[in-house]
């Protein structure tokens, strides 16, 4: 797992926030760079729009709809540049056959399954596949079936056309498709990573998929590893991590105008360090 202190989650948490204001208080009818999508590549991108604001860049970042609302926006032409925390699909490119979609890979980032402290604590440090299939299926109902305290399992998963539940389920399912939602009480769907983090704190026996970045500096809550396999940074690199994701800005076509200086500042050295910032892994690290 990222070896990020508390400050750095809480200027991810702070600049996600203030995005999220702004965006909603957003008409639509300004003529500022529209930017949204992903809640993950979201704090980066705030930050560069303020550094930017310096520049005489006027930019508005959103988060509505996750990866999949923001690549949704963009084929409408409702924004310029969608943010995305995972690669454009085949059913991304078939909705819209008349948009030219153009990704510029900024970073790296893992996914993590995520559980409360007193969980981990007991016993839980590391899933298999079938395990956590198992949990997200409501098939594992409580933790002690999987090494843990007696206690009963919490899942909250992501809503469709998340980056994150497209990663959890390629991991789970392969090229397969993920089942229906199981019929349980003790399951629930969440949106963006604030709001899964804030339910993960709030419900002793929680799992969730979630951006490890966003839980680094939380005491009450841990990334397990998965099959054996730690979420480090190494790891991540390497790909050997299974949950590992690259970060995006997406346009239609290539990057133009304002749409290329906002992008090409978050390849330059500043930019990459915002990656560092927020706990995710620059392109350096990587290899690209």
């Amino acid at each position: 797992m990222f070896t990020k202190n508390h400050r750095r989650a809480c200027l991810a948490a702070t600049a996600l926030a203030a995005l999220t204001l702004a965006g909603c208080a957003d008409g639509g009818g300004s003529d500022a760079l529209q930017v949204s999508g992903s809640t993950t590549v979201a704090p980066v991108a705030a930050d560069a729009a303020q550094d930017l604001k310096a520049k005489g860049l006027d930019i508005t970042v959103a988060t509505q709809g996750g990866s999949a609302g923001g690549i949704s926006q963009l084929a409408s032409g409702q924004i310029n540049i969608a943010m995305s925390s995972k690669p454009l699909g085949k059913e991304d490119k078939a909705a819209s056959p008349g948009t030219k979609f153009h990704s510029t890979q900024i970073g790296a980032d893992a996914v993590g399954v995520i559980v409360t402290k007193r969980v981990a604590d007991a016993g839980v440090k590391n899933l298999t596949a079938e395990q956590v299939r198992g949990l997200f299926e409501g098939k594992i109902t409580n933790w002690s079936e999987v090494g843990g305290p007696n206690l009963k399992v919490f899942v909250y998963d992501k809503e469709p056309g998340r980056g994150t539940r497209e990663v959890l389920d390629k991991y789970l399912y392969g090229d397969g498709k993920a089942p229906a939602p199981p019929k349980s009480g003790n399951f629930a769907v969440v949106g963006g990573n604030l709001e899964t983090r804030n339910k993960l704190e709030s419900t002793p026996g929680a799992v969730a998929p979630l951006s490890t970045s966003f839980v680094e500096g939380r005491k009450g809550l841990a990334a397990v590893n998965l099959d054996g396999i730690e979420p480090s940074p190494k790891n991540i690199a390497s790909g050997k991590y299974p949950m590992a994701r690259p970060l995006f800005f997406i346009t239609d076509g290539e990057p133009d105008g304002a749409s290329k200086k906002f992008i090409d500042y978050t390849l330059t050295a500043k930019g990459q360090a915002l990656m560092t910032k927020h706990g995710y892994l620059t392109l350096k690290e990587i290899g690209k």
